[in-house]
C-alpha cells in the first residue's frame, strides 16, 4: 500500500490532529505509563526492524514525538507512535517525548487504522475488522469509510467481505496459508459446496491466486467436469492420508514395518519380520488380540 494511495485519508486525519496539538509543547512522559490505543485493530505486533529502530534511538534519541492523550491515574493513551514506544522500551529508555491532546473515539480508531495500513502492518482480517468496527460503532457506510481512509469504496467492500469466510478459512487466512486473493476467489463462488471445494483445492494443489480465480470462474459457469475432477483428486488424497494413518497404528501395535496396499475398500496388509523370534513375537500379539 503506497502512501500516495492513502494521502487523502492521512492528510485529513493529521490536519485534525494538528489542530488539536499545535499549541502544545513537547513533554517527556514515562514509557511505562503509556497504554495502547484501545481501538488498535492489530492483534499481533511483528516487526523485524524494531531492533534496528531501537539501536538508532540509543544513538540519536527519538526525533519525532509520539502523540498521546492523558488519562486518569497519571497514565497516557497512545494515539500515534506505537513502534517508537516499543523501540524505546527495547532501548531501555525510561521516558519518551510526547505531545498531548484530546481525541474522540472515532479519531483514535481512524488513526490506528491509517497508521497501520500505511505501514502494511495489519493482516487482511484485522483491516476488515477495523472497517467493520467503524461501521458498527459509528454507523458509517462504506463510502464514508473510503473517504476517511483515502481508499476506493470497492477496496473497502472487498476487504469487509473477508469476514464472511467460514471459521476454518479465516484461520488459514490469518495464518497465511491462503491469501486475501485466494479468499476473494472463494467468496466469488455462489454455491457454498463449490467454495469448500475450491478452498480444499487451493490447499491441496497449492493453487496460485490466478489459478484459483480461473477455477472459480469455471465452477460458477457450472463446469461439472471440473467439479468432479477436483472432488476426485481431493478424495483420493484424503484416502491416502487415512491409509497412512492406519499404517502408523499397525506399526505401533506390531512394532515393525507394516504396509497397507490398496484402497479403503480392498487391499492387503504386509507385516514385515526379520527373524524367527520377530515372527513369534508378531504371532503372539495377533493371538492375544484374538482372545
Amino acid at each position: 500500500m503506497s502512501k500516495k494511495a492513502l494521502g487523502k485519508g492521512i492528510n485529513a486525519l493529521f490536519k485534525d490532529i494538528d489542530e488539536k496539538i499545535n499549541m502544545q509543547s513537547v513533554i517527556q512522559i514515562p514509557v511505562d505509563s503509556i497504554k495502547p490505543n484501545p481501538y488498535q485493530p492489530r492483534k499481533k505486533f511483528i516487526d523485524d526492524n524494531l531492533q534496528e529502530l531501537a539501536d538508532s534511538i540509543k544513538l540519536k534519541g527519538i526525533i519525532q514525538p509520539i502523540i498521546a492523550e492523558q488519562d486518569k491515574d497519571d497514565t497516557y493513551i497512545l494515539i500515534s507512535g506505537e513502534r517508537r514506544v516499543r523501540a524505546a522500551k527495547l532501548a531501555g529508555l525510561s521516558t519518551v517525548p510526547a505531545i498531548l491532546g484530546n481525541f474522540s473515539v472515532i479519531e483514535k480508531l481512524e488513526n490506528a487504522l491509517i497508521e497501520n495500513i500505511q505501514r502494511e502492518n495489519l493482516s487482511p482480517l484485522e483491516e476488515a475488522e477495523g472497517y467493520k468496527l467503524l461501521m458498527d460503532t459509528f454507523n458509517l457506510n462504506q463510502e464514508e469509510i473510503s473517504k476517511k481512509m483515502g481508499k476506493n469504496r470497492s477496496t473497502i467492500a472487498n476487504t469487509i467481505r473477508l469476514l464472511k469466510l467460514p471459521k476454518k478459512m479465516k484461520n488459514d487466512l490469518a495464518a497465511g496459508i491462503i491469501t486475501a486473493g485466494h479468499a476473494r476467489a472463494i467468496l466469488s463462488l455462489i454455491n457454498p459446496s463449490d467454495q469448500d471445494l475450491l478452498y480444499k483445492a487451493i490447499c491441496e494443489k497449492n493453487l496460485s491466486v490466478r489459478g484459483a480465480e480461473k477455477y472459480a470462474g469455471e465452477l460458477n459457469k457450472g463446469n461439472k467436469t471440473l467439479s468432479k475432477k477436483l472432488d476426485k483428486k481431493i478424495t483420493q488424497k484424503n484416502k491416502v492420508t487415512e491409509l497412512r494413518s492406519m499404517e502408523d497404528q499397525f506399526i505401533e501395535v506390531f512394532g515393525t514395518k507394516v504396509e497397507l496396499k490398496g484402497s479403503l475398500q480392498k487391499g492387503k496388509i504386509e507385516i514385515h519380520y526379520y527373524s524367527m523370534d520377530d515372527l513369534d513375537r508378531i504371532l503372539s500379539i495377533i493371538s492375544k488380540r484374538k482372545t
